[in-house]
């Protein structure tokens, strides 16, 4: 069974008067012994790409021909692949919600992709914020997709620099100075040039070199190969298989790899890549409306079968653990934190649950296992439970049971042959459940038939994908699905006409499967 493989603040900070508290009630040793320990302490960096098929990389023995991605490979076979790699999340900001703070994001409220965009909320702890008093730089580049206005913005959640966009889910990759689309830069807009995925991958490298001498966490999150379908022409020419939306999804991928390689090359050309622990994991599964590939699982993005959140996900860190190994452990995005504060000897905090867990123990072979179980709720009346290796699926009042073991495509329910494991499944899901919170907006906890409407419009997950909504600026409900059409392309000024054949192609295969997808009811496309 194939397993995933895997500039400074402007003085500006919004930190909440909470994280002065929080700071002070951290255990460090005395001011001296803390700059002598940090010294050592290993660098951290998450790369996160977006919406990655499973087969979309050359690793997974189920890849497409077309699927070439060397450095992702040698990555992934620099440390331990995790053959049953999940994202807490079937969607992109409710993933990283989770990863960010180590909790189920539904704790707080988050459910859906729209609730977790609009922003987690500011008692919530990232990442860096406890990484910061042990004397780490720390910076995030690329798609934010946790905030919208300006108190959300990476530089007020504990980051030193921010390169990215805190809009939704999408950005146009060639035009990076549009003031209604704006990057930014800490927390001042501004007009950017180039490609978005060559723009993430300079300015993660600019950070490296210039923090080479302390430790630095890097949280490098791509937006590719998120929508739109965008890529330098000359790339797109290269493939040729009889999708041209797969021909650009290629494209795609290949500036993304190099990327990836890239950073990896500035590691070791600054001397230290011996001393980092990274991470790297896409958002959750690949996008059917892309056309990435998922194989062999069921599924696709927005799903809570294993193809909407199980992922590429490997941990590399060179000197401590073993490279070209494996690990059947479960571990999910939120273990990120845990694991990455046991490294710098960070200690956890006691004012909060951490529901992730270290990774260490199972990357050096030493636990087969560090979850009970793991839960999913998007917020649109489907939900799972993983316990060994069954997993129990509901969809509104359906259920479906099946052995992850000898059925990794989810064929056949076999609930009725073992309903007292069902029983058992649900049981664990709904105390777990119990302890999450209501949704902050949207989605719903517990489908029930007079919810129903608002489950179906949490599943399209309206106004989350739009490429023109920005800090400031929420997407109407709605208006996602115009996104997709030739208006999301260059702030409007693109049309049918003008389309290039290939983009066209795309254009007309999308309207035609929304089309379908209205027909069929919501949530039924991405299956």
């Amino acid at each position: 069974m194939f397993g995933p493989m895997l500039h400074f603040a402007n003085g500006r900070g919004l930190l909440p008067a909470f994280l002065g508290l929080f700071v002070s009630s951290i255990a460090l040793a005395d001011p001296a012994g803390a700059a002598e320990s940090s010294a050592r302490n290993p660098n951290i960096l998450v790369i996160l790409t977006d919406d990655q098929g499973y087969a979309d990389i050359s690793c997974n023995p189920a890849h497409p021909p077309e699927v070439s991605t060397p450095n992702m490979d040698a990555l992934c076979a620099s440390g331990v692949r995790f053959t049953n790699g999940y994202t807490s999340g079937n969607v992109c900001s409710p993933t990283r919600s989770g990863l960010m703070t180590g909790r189920y994001q539904q704790r707080f409220g988050i459910y859906t992709a729209g609730e977790g965009g609009s922003g987690v909320p500011l008692t919530e702890i990232f990442l860096p914020q406890y990484l910061k008093p042990a004397g780490y730089a720390c910076a995030a580049f690329g798609k934010w997709h946790l905030g919208l206005t300006l108190e959300y913005n990476a530089v007020n959640r504990g980051f030193d620099e921010f390169y990215g966009f805190m809009g939704r889910g999408a950005h146009d990759y060639f035009k990076l100075d549009d003031p209604n689309s704006p990057i930014y830069r800490n927390l001042d807009p501004f007009a950017d040039n180039g490609y978005l995925t060559h723009r993430i991958t300079d300015e993660a490298i600019s950070f490296i070199t210039r923090h080479k001498d302390q430790p630095f966490f890097a949280y490098v999150a791509y937006n590719a190969v998120h929508f739109p379908p965008e890529a330098p022409e000359e790339d797109i020419a290269k493939y040729h298989t009889d999708d041209p939306a797969r021909n650009i999804l290629m494209a795609m991928l290949l500036h993304l790899d190099n990327g990836i390689g890239k950073i990896i090359e500035t590691l070791k050309k600054e001397g230290v890549y011996e001393n980092t622990l990274i991470f790297f994991l896409t958002d959750n599964g690949g996008a059917k409306a892309m056309h990435a590939n998922n194989a062999p699982l069921r599924g696709f993005k927005a799903s809570n079968y294993e193809g909407g959140f199980r992922v590429p996900f490997a941990v590399v860190w060179p000197g401590h653990l073993s490279a070209g190994k494996t690990s059947d452990a479960p571990v999910i995005s939120f273990d990120i934190l845990p694991t990455a504060l046991a490294a710098a000897g960070v200690p956890l905090p006691k004012d909060r649950i951490i529901d992730g867990k270290s990774i260490l123990p199972a990357a050096e072979g030493k636990a087969d296992s560090i979850h009970d179980f793991l839960c999913w709720n998007s917020g649109s009346g489907e939900w799972a439970i993983r316990k060994g290796d069954w997993k129990l699926h509901g969809i509104k009042d359906q259920m479906e049971l099946v052995n992850l073991k000898t059925d990794l495509g989810e064929t056949t329910t076999v609930a009725a042959q073992h309903p007292e494991i069902a029983q058992e499944l649900k049981g664990i899901y709904d105390k777990w459940l119990s302890e999450m919170a209501e949704p902050v907006k949207g989605g719903v906890k517990i489908w029930t038939p007079e919810n129903a409407a608002q489950a179906a419009k949490a599943a399209k997950g309206e106004g989350d994908e739009e490429p023109g909504a920005e800090a400031g600026k929420p997407a109407k409900a709605g208006k996602a699905a115009k996104a997709e059409g030739p208006s999301s392309k260059a702030a409007g000024k693109e049309t049918v006409e003008s389309m290039s054949p290939e983009r066209r192609a795309i254009w007309e295969q999308r309207r035609v499967e929304r089309k379908a997808a209205k027909k069929s009811g919501a949530g039924k496309a991405e299956e």
